[in-house]
């Protein structure tokens, strides 16, 4: 699912309403899922697993400082921030595994993040993989979120498909990272960027969106109506 999603702080990339940054270069980051027809994933394993895909390529020396995808990935976190998830098995998914990217995997989803694209230059292997139609189960309820852990907190309110669900987990911990200081980041990463993602019960919903934690809200392009809250970045540094 294509996203383009705000959090609630001026000047945010992730704004709604259009600015200066409409006007840069337009770049998107492709997630492919692996969803084999007979072994798909459980629901939340794949949108955890995509959400530490974002963090694993922002975090990545090779999205940093000279390295060979600093330039598209500052391109992209210029202009508006888009993140498209897109489905693959058998062939498809050995194909666009040979691409440069990063291959995340959780309990068993497995989630490739690829350097940020042109929004209408994707390459051929991804291009062709269908957006539609990632809808994924748990065939257990998750277990509680750990209370000492960053939780990206789904709203209650909304149904949406895997596909659209793993792009706003992403923006979640995307909107995480850069609120936490430098030395939360790296610690979270040396802890391998650990984290849950659990729907909010209406209460606690209620609490989150009026802490002062980073929140996504959609643009409105796919599914939910723009300016919806779908996602709050829970993160035990943000909460200090």
């Amino acid at each position: 699912m294509s996203d383009n999603d705000i959090p609630d702080s001026p000047g945010s990339p992730f704004r709604h309403e259009r600015t200066a940054r409409d006007e840069a270069p337009q770049f998107v980051l492709p997630l492919v899922v692996r969803i084999e027809k007979d072994d798909p994933p459980a629901r939340t394993d794949a949108l955890e697993t995509a959400a530490r895909a974002v963090l694993v390529m922002l975090a990545d020396e090779r999205s940093l400082g000279d390295g060979e995808w600093a330039e598209v990935m500052r391109l992209w976190q210029d202009a508006r921030i888009r993140k498209v998830v897109r489905r693959g098995r058998g062939g498809e998914w050995r194909k666009a595994s040979a691409l440069p990217g990063i291959t995340v995997t959780g309990e068993a989803a497995e989630v490739r993040v690829f350097p940020p694209v042109p929004l209408d230059g994707w390459p051929k292997e991804l291009a062709k993989l269908q957006v539609s139609g990632t809808d994924l189960d748990d065939p257990r309820p998750p277990a509680p979120a750990p209370a000492d852990g960053p939780v990206l907190w789904l709203s209650p309110d909304l149904g949406m498909s895997a596909g659209k669900a793993m792009a706003q987990a992403g923006h979640g911990a995307h909107l995480a990272w850069w609120d936490l200081p430098e030395g939360e980041r790296k610690a979270w990463q040396a802890a391998g960027f650990p984290l849950s993602v659990r729907t909010a019960g209406a209460g606690r919903w209620r609490e989150l969106t009026a802490s002062g934690l980073p929140i996504v809200r959609d643009a409105g392009f796919t599914e939910i109506a723009p300016g919806s809250c779908t996602v709050v970045a829970d993160h035990p540094a943000l909460r200090r």
